[in-house]
């Protein structure tokens, strides 16, 4: 096996940053790209998270605090300043979803992966989460999986979708 030494962390490291600022110096710096950098910092992140360094590198590219940043993080739903999972399961928690059964969901999520709501397996596949309307009631209950919709839920189209995810 061979050893990584202090230089190549350090050169790994800086590709990072350097990845990192790509993404944020292709946009203009204004406030209305403060989302769309964000998203596409956390898409850019294995563990599907913003990063304190991320904040502090778009607040100074934005010319905007490192405050209003953090609190578009804390505010968004879809954003995270903690990691997470390599799948991002969202249960639909709308009034609709919620009267076809979307509580059920829950239960099976939680019980087939032994993870609560707001929690990641210990194999850091899975994070469980709950989201407002997804907009497709005509399916619902509904969960999103990444960016993929999975409607007309049920205990037996749960698991495949799990262990189809498990086994990729």
């Amino acid at each position: 096996m061979q050893r990584i030494g202090f230089k190549h962390i350090f050169i790994l490291a800086n590709k990072k940053i350097m990845s990192k600022n790509k993404i944020i110096e292709k946009y203009k710096p204004v406030k209305h790209n403060l989302l769309p950098i964000l998203h596409e910092l956390q898409d850019s992140n294995p563990q599907n998270y913003i990063t304190e360094d991320d904040v502090i590198m778009v607040s100074k590219h934005l010319n905007i605090s490192f405050a209003e940043v953090y609190g578009l993080i804390g505010y968004y739903s879809m954003l995270s300043n903690k990691p997470r999972g390599k799948y991002i399961i969202r249960i639909c928690n709308s009034p609709v979803c919620n009267m076809i059964g979307s509580e059920n969901i829950a239960e099976l999520l939680c019980s087939e992966l032994n993870i609560g709501i707001g929690e990641t397996t210990t194999d850091k596949l899975f994070t469980l989460e709950y989201s407002e309307c997804l907009g497709h009631c005509d399916i619902a209950p509904v969960m999103i999986i990444n960016k993929e919709i999975f409607g007309n839920l049920n205990k037996q189209k749960i698991e495949e979708i799990i262990e189809n995810l498990r086994n990729k």
